[in-house]
């Protein structure tokens, strides 16, 4: 291919994506531009991505919908780090000859850990002693073990399957529900199948894993908190909408549950006055589940991969529009 091609890669939030992946190997013919704010508007994100040939999108940081394909006069290849992106127009990509195409995630389950990890700073206080300490204090309040316990997955998926074999390790019972799922699936991983309702009433933990669509789209709202037990913890590292925002908000300031853990929200990055930044309840993190160094190296080196195939005129690997 003739010409010097511009790659945008998008949403590099710590600085740190040069380091992961050899762009020099695409040679002096290949511009490569690493963008670290969120071009949150279409309006930003058209202004500052007109001139370029090619988009590296880090997950669903940063939407691509029609509305804003059709302002980009160059774009011709869209590679999205994972290996499917619901935030991608397809359809729009599609009518306009772009390609799409995903990466290799190389760790195969790290959301598992942050899902965990935020799940026992809620069970035993450490985000409150953390910050209790560093202010000079000791001890405020007294948790509890996970053990006997019962862990409630909404969606048995991979992801859900594995945290509960890691629920049954710290000795949980394990309950799961999701439309689709049935008892004999259920009892294949291990667990029970139980009726949304029954969950909601039973569990002392639940962790979401579902996609988002049109019918887990507010999944969780105000009925379903007042099914929870007011010792409940609610774990969500799938995606924000899942869970009606103003409700979930309301049963924070009710203490109608002991926590929510969060890595996903409905605006992200989560802006600086949102009101979960400020309740002790809430145990929060920047949706990094799936942003590992494992994974880094598997997207950019996939990334660079699909790059070099297009500029060269071969298939591009792991297209995700046909």
């Amino acid at each position: 291919m003739a010409g010097v091609t511009k790659v945008a890669v998008l949403d590099d939030y710590l600085g740190i994506v040069p380091q992961y992946g050899d762009w020099a190997s695409l040679g002096p013919q290949t511009q490569v531009t690493f963008f670290r704010e969120n071009l949150a508007t279409v309006d930003a994100a058209a202004a500052a991505l007109a001139p370029f040939d090619v988009l590296s999108l880090m997950r669903e940081r940063m939407p691509l919908p029609k509305a804003l394909i059709d302002r980009l006069p160059n774009l011709k290849l869209v590679i999205t780090t994972g290996g499917k992106n619901r935030s991608i127009d397809i359809d729009a990509c599609k009518a306009r000859g772009i390609v799409v195409c995903g990466t290799r995630s190389l760790d195969p389950a790290p959301t598992v850990d942050v899902a965990w990890g935020l799940i026992l700073a809620a069970a035993r206080n450490l985000h409150r002693e953390d910050a209790l300490m560093r202010r000079g204090g000791w001890q405020e309040k007294i948790g509890f073990t996970l053990h006997g316990k019962t862990l409630g997955v909404i969606g048995l998926g991979n992801l859900g399957k594995r945290m509960a074999v890691v629920g049954k390790a710290f000795g949980m019972e394990v309950i799961a529900w999701s439309q689709n799922l049935t008892a004999e699936r259920a009892a294949e991983a291990g667990v029970t199948r139980v009726e949304k309702d029954e969950l909601f009433q039973r569990a002392d933990v639940m962790t979401i894993h579902l996609v988002l669509s049109a019918r887990t789209r507010g999944l969780i709202g105000a009925r379903e908190f007042a099914l929870m037990k007011p010792t409940a913890i609610l774990a969500n590292t799938s995606r924000g909408p899942i869970i009606e925002e103003a409700a979930l908000l309301q049963a924070l300031r009710d203490r109608r549950i002991l926590a929510a853990c969060l890595d996903v929200y409905d605006v992200e990055p989560l802006p600086s006055d949102h009101p979960l930044r400020s309740m002790d309840n809430a145990v929060l993190s920047p949706h990094l589940g799936y942003a590992t160094q494992g994974n880094f190296r598997g997207y950019f080196a996939d990334t660079i991969e699909a790059v070099a195939a297009w500029r060269e005129g071969r298939p591009v690997p792991r297209r995700i529009d046909e």
